[in-house]
């Protein structure tokens, strides 16, 4: 086992997350279909690696088993527009303010000053400039007619993580086939293996599907700069969790079933809202909550995710549950074996 982080003297660098991955293993486009993306299974009992495609999932889940996903819907909200003099500028929304007003990030920056006007979809919505924000951010009020959500659907495209340069031909191949609620910009990725056949015969199987709901925010993306993994400071997220799956989980529990969360959002949510005894009620709110290893996990019993980039939070999260030799070197055994990482690549069941 790795030593306690939290031992007098012993101090986690974010460098002792660092992996080497080959440029070709990033997935640019996303598996022709859904569930045959491969899945590197991980048992912690036994430290064993094994070998199989996403749909063999179900093998391994039992019935009363509970699979929390992430219902969040992402946003087209980048936007292609020009300023009043014709020159272009690119926005991205980050988060509503309150009613037409939205935090964006704008490029480029230095020529989006307090009053420029800005104009997508030849006319079809309009922004003014209200505020330049800490970080460089801005503070934009929308103008336009009809429903804001169907103008973004029209003129918007996904906002693909930045490691992703092939463009995206389908819009729903960066959503999961589940999504509900507006508000991520980005998709909650472990969630995007799974086909409605394939949800269909869990349930047959007598496995029990709850939901949460955290819109995933584009620090997601952000490197970690500290040197040292206590010192980063995690970004914030918003979300819910309704009572009738908040008693699908407690039931669980009580019932020496595992709770198994589709993601590191769900993971998030779960133990954010979790209290010691691995209990839960419903809840609204903001999470910042990091997970590293040291961290002891108050209800969740596996995890359904991707393969996550060199030195993140989300890789330190893995980290936590699993023992970080042990998903160090799996990951090392997934270089060796090609599998596709990050946003549309391969996933790992850790149980």
């Amino acid at each position: 086992m790795s030593p306690n982080p939290f031992e007098k003297g012993k101090i986690m660098k974010v460098s002792d997350f660092n992996y080497e991955l080959p440029e070709e293993l990033i997935a640019q486009t996303p598996i022709e279909k859904r569930d045959t993306s491969r899945l590197m299974v991980l048992n912690r009992e036994k430290q064993t690696v094994e070998h199989k495609i996403f749909k063999d999932i179900i093998d391994y889940l039992e019935p009363g088993d509970v699979l929390v996903r992430n219902n969040t819907k992402v946003l087209p909200a980048r936007l292609y527009g020009k300023k009043e003099t014709g020159a272009n500028v690119e926005f991205l929304l980050l988060n509503n303010i309150e009613g037409d007003i939205w935090e964006c990030i704008v490029r480029p920056g230095n020529k989006l000053h307090v009053g420029t006007k800005v104009i997508f979809g030849e006319g079809l919505l309009e922004a003014e400039i209200l505020e330049i924000m800490p970080g460089g951010t801005r503070k934009v009020e929308f103008h336009y007619e009809g429903i804001f959500n169907e103008i973004l659907d029209q003129i918007g495209l996904m906002p693909l993580p930045p490691y992703i340069h092939e463009e995206l031909k389908q819009k729903d191949r960066y959503q999961t086939v589940y999504a509900k609620y507006d508000g991520s910009a980005a998709a909650p990725t472990a969630g995007l293996h799974f086909t409605e056949e394939l949800l269909e015969k869990l349930q047959e199987k007598g496995i029990i599907i709850a939901n949460v709901t955290l819109h995933v925010g584009i620090g997601t993306f952000r490197p970690v700069k500290e040197e040292t993994v206590e010192a980063h400071q995690m970004h914030s997220e918003h979300y819910y969790i309704k009572q009738e799956d908040v008693d699908k989980i407690n039931n669980a529990k009580k019932n020496g079933k595992r709770v198994i969360a589709v993601g590191t959002t769900s993971c998030r949510v779960l133990e954010t809202v979790a209290d010691e005894n691995g209990h839960i009620k419903e809840a609204e709110g903001d999470t910042q909550i990091f997970i590293y290893p040291g961290y002891s996990f108050k209800i969740l019993d596996g995890l359904i995710t991707n393969f996550h980039l060199p030195q993140s939070t989300l890789l330190m999260l893995v980290s936590a549950l699993a023992g970080k030799d042990y998903i160090m070197n799996a990951y090392e055994e997934a270089v060796r074996e090609k599998y596709r990482f990050f946003s549309f690549g391969d996933a790992m069941f850790i149980c």
